[in-house]
């Protein structure tokens, strides 16, 4: 370059020759520039779309995926009831124990949704008819080779000390042992996390809640992902922290899996900073300090006045109702809001006659109310259930006169003149044998 400006120098002579010179490096300059800013744009376009192509790659890869689980889950799914042999049990803490089924006849497990639970049928001496029960699954669904649920032995009312502890949580905690075989149906419920989803999550959780919410987190964890995932549990100390060092390992192992344990009343042997974060309870306060926003999708598994707590306080955050789901195990103390009804529809609407002819109780049922289960109960008609979700069949009950409408689709459809109550309401006038 500063040959053609000596060049140019000698044959225009003096300064003109060499203001020449430099104007031809600076557009040689600025050619150079531009050359070099295209290569950088190209290069720069051709990542990004190296990068988009990649992400439809896996997403793709991801959907093959899940429709060849969905496949298999269908091949290896059975009806009815199937021999599981407990492979082995775990004492968790106080009062709760973990029990590893595998299949009798030695045959491969379906997946199964992280969150779902399993329906057991039990024999327990002393009583006359099977006793159904239900228990989330507390592991990654990926396992092949054995199913694990985590049971609590519950203890009699704090204001009813009289009464006994829970008949089947009981039976498991004091009489079940390795090498039993126990009937068990597949996995079913609505309440699980999405996997094809890349949503952040929210898992909370208070005692035996977190169940579910371990399955979850163990899914999310076993594919690699890189979902945003923060992990809420509560429990009074440590005595009762349920799975306290695989929720540590999977908090380590995954920088994705954000872990707060709240200890409501911690031990002078407890350590903070250790074996719990915050001293309390879980609250909505603890995620307004914490969370970066409330755009999450929350899933909330404990007792009744735990979840309301936490579903009110969601509510007045602002976090849509669309964005919260909980387990519908046990009473039904959150409930999702009932379509508003127009004035005018609501008056021209007559209450419906519900009669329970074995307790003699004659209801007014009204528009928004719940479930025939969530009816009686509010009435003081006592009907068993297990599931909530129309799976287990606990809650059948014979329909004397009348019919009903589902809200949603039984697991296994229920025998003419008979009704699932914990998914079902009365087409009209109705008498069961409740």
């Amino acid at each position: 370059m500063q040959s053609i400006i000596d060049s140019l120098h000698r044959a225009l002579g003096g300064s003109v020759g060499l203001a020449f010179g430099y104007a031809l490096l600076g557009i040689l300059l600025l050619q150079g520039l531009l050359l070099l800013y295209i290569t950088i744009r190209r290069v720069y376009f051709e990542r990004e779309h190296q990068k988009h192509s990649r992400e439809r790659l896996q997403l793709l890869v991801k959907a093959a995926a899940m429709q060849c689980r969905e496949v298999e889950q269908a091949r290896l799914v059975w009806n009815g009831y199937r021999k599981f042999q407990v492979a082995k049990k775990v004492k968790e803490c106080d009062g709760v124990c973990a029990f590893y089924l595998a299949p009798h006849d030695g045959k491969p497990l379906p997946p199964y949704k992280p969150g779902q639970y399993i329906t057991f049928q039990l024999n327990i001496p002393g009583i006359g008819k099977p006793v159904v029960r239900c228990y989330s699954l507390s592991d990654s669904p990926h396992r092949t080779d054995y199913y694990r649920v985590t049971i609590k032995k519950e203890p009699p009312p704090p204001n009813r000390p009289e009464l006994p502890s829970g008949v089947a949580s009981s039976y498991f905690y004091d009489r079940v042992k390795e090498g039993d075989i126990l009937d068990v149906k597949a996995p079913g419920g609505n309440f699980f996390l999405d996997m094809a989803k890349e949503a952040p999550v929210v898992l909370v959780s208070g005692g035996v809640g977190v169940t579910p919410m371990l399955s979850m987190a163990n899914a999310i964890a076993a594919i690699g992902s890189k979902r945003e995932v923060w992990f809420f549990f509560g429990a009074r100390n440590r005595k009762e922290h349920i799975h306290k060092e695989e929720m540590a390992r999977l908090a380590a192992a995954n920088e994705n899996i954000h872990l707060h344990v709240c200890y409501s009343r911690p031990d002078a042997e407890d350590c903070k900073g250790t074996d719990y974060h915050h001293e309390g309870r879980v609250c909505v306060e603890l995620f307004k300090e914490l969370l970066p926003s409330n755009n999450y999708d929350y899933f909330l598994c404990g007792n009744g006045a735990f979840m309301k707590s936490i579903s009110d306080g969601l509510e007045a955050w602002g976090v849509p109702e669309k964005s919260v789901f909980f387990e519908a195990f046990g009473p039904a103390t959150v409930k999702k809001k009932a379509a508003p009804v127009a004035p005018a529809a609501e008056a021209g609407v007559a209450a419906i006659e519900v009669m329970f002819s074995r307790s003699g109780k004659k209801c007014q049922w009204q528009p928004g109310t719940g479930s025939l289960l969530d009816f009686a109960l509010e009435n003081g008609v006592r009907i068993d259930s297990g599931c909530r979700a129309g799976s287990c069949g606990s809650c059948l009950v014979a329909i004397k006169s009348g019919d009903v409408d589902y809200v949603s689709e039984p697991g296994e459809k229920p025998e003419s003149g008979s009704c699932l109550t914990c998914i079902c309401k009365p087409r009209g006038s109705i008498v069961l044998d409740a």
